[in-house]
């Protein structure tokens, strides 16, 4: 069974960690997901989701969960560093954030983080965990460059959310499952969902 925490920093793409969720909740084989949305993230969701404000129960909401699957969630604040993530002795399989900002890629490159998601994120890579980042920035610039390739290097897996034109069609829903399934890959798990996602 696996463990997987999905950290939510505060860069725009708030409907890729809402499908991601969902993916990952629908698989049988994990059996934990810990979800933390920073105070930005949490400003993005507002403005994305256009409601007055929200939380990461808005982000579970919005993922559309069945009940069974939403007992898998466990939900942490980003000022909550004595959360099991937050140690090295929780194993996890892996963690994702996504979307990762511009400020969280700085702050993981440099160890110089202060949040939970920080925290988690430095765990992952101390214990060679994966640890999968969904960089949402454009341009990039040359700081963004040499943090993403430090921590390329300190064995961390940069997967910017681009769309693989080559899938075809139109369907924003496409490029969504079919980053979900590039995430689930990386993290070593086959998608079993049901209903699956699509990748043709």
């Amino acid at each position: 069974m696996h463990r997987v925490a999905l950290l939510v920093s505060g860069a725009s793409g708030m409907r890729l960690p809402q499908h991601l969720l969902g993916a990952l909740a629908r698989q049988p084989e994990i059996e934990r997901i810990h979800l933390v949305v920073s105070a930005g993230a949490s400003q993005v969701l507002t403005h994305e989701l256009g409601r007055d404000r929200t939380s990461a129960d808005d982000l579970v909401a919005a993922a559309g969960i069945s009940d069974s699957a939403h007992e898998k969630i466990r939900v942490h604040r980003d000022s909550a560093l004595d959360a099991g993530i937050a140690s090295g002795s929780y194993s996890l399989t892996g963690t994702v954030i996504l979307p990762c900002s511009a400020a969280t890629l700085g702050a993981l490159a440099t160890g110089s983080g202060r949040s939970l998601i920080h925290r988690a994120g430095a765990v992952a890579l101390k214990e060679r965990w994966p640890l999968i980042i969904g960089f949402r920035e454009t341009p990039l610039t040359a700081i963004h460059l040499e943090n993403a390739r430090t921590l390329t290097y300190a064995g961390a897996v940069v997967l910017p959310p681009i769309p693989a034109f080559y899938i075809g069609g139109e369907d924003f829903q496409r490029f969504l499952d079919h980053y979900a399934l590039r995430v689930l890959d990386h993290l070593g798990i086959e998608d079993r969902g049901d209903p699956g996602l699509r990748w043709e």
